[in-house]
């Protein structure tokens, strides 16, 4: 029996990580355990093959709180965040989208397709940063009890509420409609040329089986425009050497606040007395005692896998059987002898373009012919693709003039009709390419090697269930307080003593680390009102 822990935490992805961190640094004795060689769960980067790392699932960076970054001084331990410029989108006619840092040549573009838009495209980011600002607060705030009326748990949101009250009423007016409309509707009120509509909504159903018409799909997009690249709303960036760069400087933050952190440590079951955590039960057999014990692993995995059956009331295992995964996205991942070149605009005339995403069909029909595939259980035959040439940014990826592209795929549904096998996944890996190839046709030429991940693998190898990157679709039923089930959205469990401290929690997915970080505020704060008790 080993000693016991003040804690224990289930999983060493980012959020796992940082929890551990903000205990360790309160002076808690810590161990993280991940069931996996490699620490980041979805953050990870692997040398898949020789001399090419790839960022394998999670891939861009920019909602990590800014809070951690400076809490945790993570840049003294290695997080250095490149920034990606801007968005390309080649299109079918040869024309293109490209939206940059440099504001004049966005505005130059943009009026090659409408002069109204250019002239909207101002106010409606203004309107985007607007809302930003009014809701990033709750990224930092534990969601009140609904089931209960005492004030004393509403008073976080008290500045929330003078802020949406100091809002103009076409803000107050936009952000219900951010809540409840679909992107294209949203995004339509702003804009008239498709192109420019399709870009900004395929932010939408980033990790969501939705479609860009389907209602909620707009507070998704408002999530991914949380993005926030040193203090630039809406940037996106990468982190020099893979995600797996963030986790690491993570977990060394961590260990220099005494955190212990094992590898190749399958957690089997939760260990309980009662209604009480006790610790955790190894694959290997091994027990390891803790007062409290922090899952990052999503709802299911953990009250469903790893809880003992009869130790959860009935109802609320009701609500966890009903959370919505439906993983939809699938990871293509290339090793390539060059650069692609995109027929509509060269590599001759410039490379610019290729340092930023590259949206792969960004028209509203294109997109949503991809969204009726998955629908009847078929991976889009013509997916939307955002790709990044990660090593044109960061070479320290890929050996010298080579490279490595990142190809995050919409849609390819969990449920796949006759299910995912390796036909499938070469299949599937297929029709990435060749969508790619219509705008760069070199592409085939170029690819060394390719690493393919439908949503059933990213379950069995990283431990999302049906592959949901984000531990559960980011609709506005599952938000707040009823992440991951109504009524416990404060990180707590039916059991005493176990908190989720994952994606699987508010405020939702992302290399974020929000949820990590609050989960561990609240055990300091339950430990600290027990030490006034005793």
């Amino acid at each position: 029996m080993a000693n016991a822990y003040d804690a224990v935490v289930i999983g060493g992805g980012h959020n796992g990580l940082v929890a551990a961190a903000y205990l360790g640094r309160a002076g808690m004795r810590v161990l993280v355990l991940e069931r996996r060689h490699v620490l980041g769960g979805a953050a990870v980067t692997e040398e898949v093959f020789p001399g090419f790392r790839f960022s394998v699932a999670s891939y861009v960076v920019s909602l990590l709180r800014p809070e951690i970054i400076r809490e945790l001084d993570l840049t003294r331990y290695g997080l250095e965040i490149l920034p990606l410029d801007g968005t390309f989108a080649p299109l079918d006619d040869d024309r293109y989208l490209w939206m940059t840092s440099d504001h004049g040549r966005t505005m130059r573009n943009l009026r090659w397709f409408s002069k109204r838009d250019a002239e909207a495209y101002e106010e409606f980011g203004q309107v985007m940063s607007d809302m930003v600002r009014f809701i990033k607060p709750i990224m930092s705030v534990v969601p009140p009890d609904p089931m209960r009326l005492g004030p004393r748990q509403w008073l976080p949101l008290r500045p929330l509420w003078r802020s949406f009250r100091a809002l103009p009423p076409d803000e107050r007016v936009a952000f219900v409609q951010l809540m409840t409309m679909s992107a294209v509707d949203f995004v339509s009120q702003w804009f008239e040329t498709d192109p420019l509509i399709g870009t900004m909504s395929s932010w939408g159903i980033i990790g969501t089986f939705l479609g860009i018409r389907s209602p909620g799909t707009a507070y998704v997009m408002l999530h991914h425009y949380m993005g926030e690249v040193d203090g630039a709303f809406g940037a996106w960036g990468v982190q020099r050497g893979g995600t797996g760069a963030v986790s690491e400087a993570i977990a060394s933050a961590a260990r220099a606040h005494g955190v212990e952190i094992r590898t190749e440590a399958e957690v089997d079951r939760v260990l309980t007395r009662g209604d009480r955590a006790m610790g955790v039960v190894l694959r290997s057999g091994e027990e390891i005692r803790a007062r409290h014990v922090l899952s990052n692993a999503d709802a299911r995995r953990t009250f469903l896998g790893l809880v003992e059956p009869g130790s959860l009331p009935d109802d609320f295992l009701d609500e966890v059987r009903r959370f919505k995964y439906r993983g939809s996205s699938g990871k293509v991942n290339l090793a390539l002898d060059g650069l692609p070149e995109f027929t509509a605009l060269p590599n001759t005339e410039t490379t610019e373009h290729l340092r930023g995403s590259i949206g792969i069909g960004s028209t509203i029909d294109y997109l949503e012919r991809a969204y009726d595939d998955a629908k009847y259980g078929r991976f889009s035959r013509e997916p939307f693709i955002d790709l990044e040439i990660l090593s044109i940014v960061d070479p320290s990826m890929a050996p010298p003039g080579k490279h490595v592209a990142s190809c995050f795929v919409q849609y390819a549904p969990y449920d796949l009709d006759g299910g995912w096998d390796d036909a499938s996944r070469d299949a599937f890996g297929d029709a990435v390419v060749d969508a790619i190839a219509r705008y760069a046709p070199n592409i085939k030429d170029l690819i060394l090697h390719r690493q393919v991940l439908t949503p059933k693998d990213i379950e069995d190898v990283i431990g999302l269930s049906e592959g949901n990157i984000f531990q559960g679709e980011l609709t506005l039923e599952q938000l707040f307080w009823n992440r991951p089930a109504p009524g416990w959205g404060r990180f707590r469990t039916p059991i005493r003593n176990l908190w989720l401290c994952g994606s699987a929690a508010h405020p939702g997915g992302g290399i974020m680390g929000a949820p990590g970080r609050l989960a561990a505020f609240e055990v300091l704060r339950a430990v600290r009102r027990r030490g006034r008790a005793a």
